[in-house]
């Protein structure tokens, strides 16, 4: 045997072992800088801490680059990353947890496909803080809501092919007990928006709802080939008009008591 082959395996077995240390231990801002990054900012994990596969951070929501306004959520987030096969492909496994905010871990699944990959998101419920939405900048740090959204699903399943996403299942999220700086009326009222995906997956209908308050809000919208077009309107009900007269004003164009609300 060559005398020098003892010290190469030596190296490879080495290089191999911090190879294998640099993977299973991998700091969480790895990833913490792999969401700011993805997300242009808007979305952020500070003070991350532990590995990428086991780790927590808190969450922050900002604007983006140059944005003054951001919100974190109280107690952070933490997570469970880890590999699994799915059907005999390759997959991640992640849980995510946040205890101010979800009873229990959110389940998502994410499955690399030729050209694309699909995400998973298994039946779950959760409740978070409406504030959060301010650190996003306009418009929501100029109405600065206050109250509960509640999101729920039984399963939502999102494809990339080819650079074109497909959305799959059903959600809802409900709005309770919202309320504005804008108005001096506590809470304005309680809204619903419920999603549905059509069979092909093409096409996400939307439709909202006012579940009980002064404020009244309604619309349907359709999300087609990554564009969203929303209609609705805004309105106060009979003993609040004058009460919610510069809301109406901010939220979009003014019809009489009416406000039209349009998106795309």
């Amino acid at each position: 045997m060559n005398p020098s082959w003892p010290s190469r395996l030596a190296w490879i077995g080495g290089l191999l072992g911090m190879l294998a240390a640099l993977v299973v231990f991998a700091p969480a801002r790895w990833l913490a800088n792999s969401v700011t990054s993805a997300t242009a900012g808007q979305l952020q994990l500070v003070n991350a801490r532990g590995t990428v596969w086991d780790g927590q951070a808190d969450l922050v929501l900002t604007g983006g680059e140059g944005s003054r306004t951001q919100t974190a959520l109280p107690q952070g987030v933490q997570w469970q990353l880890g590999p699994r096969l799915v059907s005999g492909a390759p997959a991640m496994s992640l849980h995510l947890m946040a205890p101010c905010c979800t009873p229990e871990p959110m389940a998502i699944l994410m499955i690399p496909r030729l050209g694309g990959a699909e995400l998973r998101v298994a039946s779950t419920s959760s409740l978070w803080p409406a504030e959060l939405l301010s650190g996003l900048g306009t418009p929501w740090n100029t109405l600065r809501v206050e109250g509960q959204l509640a999101l729920q699903t039984e399963g939502l399943t999102l494809h990339w092919d080819q650079g074109r996403a497909r959305l799959q299942g059903e959600a809802a999220i409900e709005a309770l007990d919202l309320a504005s700086r804008l108005s001096t009326i506590r809470p304005l009222g309680s809204y619903r928006m419920s999603m549905r995906a059509d069979a092909d997956g093409n096409t996400t209908t939307l439709d909202l709802q006012t579940l009980s308050g002064a404020l009244q809000l309604q619309g349907t919208g359709r999300w087609v080939g990554g564009r969203l077009r929303f209609q609705g309107v805004a309105e106060a009900a009979p003993d609040a008009e004058a009460a919610l007269g510069n809301l109406l004003n901010i939220m979009g164009r003014r019809q009489g008591p009416r406000s039209l609300l349009n998106i795309g």
